[in-house]
Order: structure tokens, then sequence, then C-alpha cells
């Protein structure tokens, strides 16, 4: 009598399919996340601070909660297709991704540093800048597979 539990079996269609991440580690669920983040410290800083973030770039440019809101989940966003990219063609993309994202983020402080007006606006955009980045690689780092894990799942040499 033979068993049919295929739930440890191997089969080929599943092999081809490759890993699946957990279902409960939604990457839509970071960029939520991110942006609430980003918004939260947004409400602190400008509204009950009173910091007046405003950065020069070319012109004069407030940073309101609209800005904050799209700025924050286009980084999430891209953030995540970079990693949707690196998982489509490599083993380790959770190490590539963390490595690209926090060189990323890093150099993203350059922007409220030599653009942002005043002393309060510099730190207040870069802890903006700082907050969007660790959500997001923390966030998204959590979602993606260890190089271990793809390779159990696939054939890997």
């Amino acid at each position: 009598m033979s068993t049919t539990n295929n739930t440890f079996r191997s089969t080929p269609e599943r092999a081809l399919q490759g890993p699946t991440r957990v279902a409960e580690r939604s990457r839509l669920a970071v960029v939520g996340v991110t942006v609430a983040a980003a918004l939260a410290v947004w409400a602190v800083l400008s509204p009950l601070a009173s910091i007046d973030l405003q950065a020069k770039q070319g012109s004069t440019i407030h940073i309101g909660a609209v800005s904050v809101l799209f700025a924050s989940a286009a980084m999430a966003f891209a953030g995540w297709g970079l990693l949707a990219i690196l998982e489509h063609n490599t083993v380790n993309a959770r190490k590539a991704w963390t490595v690209v994202a926090l060189i990323a983020c890093i150099t993203s402080l350059g922007s409220p540093i030599f653009g942002g007006i005043g002393v309060g606006a510099k730190l207040g955009l870069a802890s903006l800048h700082l907050v969007v980045g660790a959500v997001t690689i923390l966030g998204l780092r959590r979602t993606a597979l260890s190089a271990s894990a793809r390779c159990t799942a696939v054939d890997c040499e």
C-alpha cells in the first residue's frame, strides 16, 4: 500500500515553480507600513514640532504629507521591484538586495543634508529618509528567502 501524501515529495512541477515565500510576509504590507511610518514621523516633525520641512532643489519646495506619502510609497515599491528582479535572476537575492538597499539609503542622505533649508529641515528630512529606508529594508528583507532556503526548493550549485 502506498501513501498518497505528496507534501514531502518533490515533483518536477514543483521544482519548475521555484520556492515560494511565506504567505504572511506580504510585501504590500511592507509598503503600507513604510508609508504609515513616514507619515507618522512627518506628523511629529512638521505639525507637532513646527519644523518647516523645506528643501532647495532648483526652487524651494515645502515637504508636505502628500509628498511624504508618494515618495515613501515610490521608494518601497522600487525596493520591491528590485528585490523581485534579483530573486528572478540570482540565488542569493536577499543578500545582494540588502547591500544595494543600504547603499541607496546612505547615499539618499545627501539630498536632505545638502538641500535642506535650515538645520531643523536637514535633520528632519534626513530622519524621514532613514525611517523609510529602515522600514523598507528590514520589511522587504524579511519577505525574501535566504539562499539556503532557495537552494532547498530548486537545484543549486
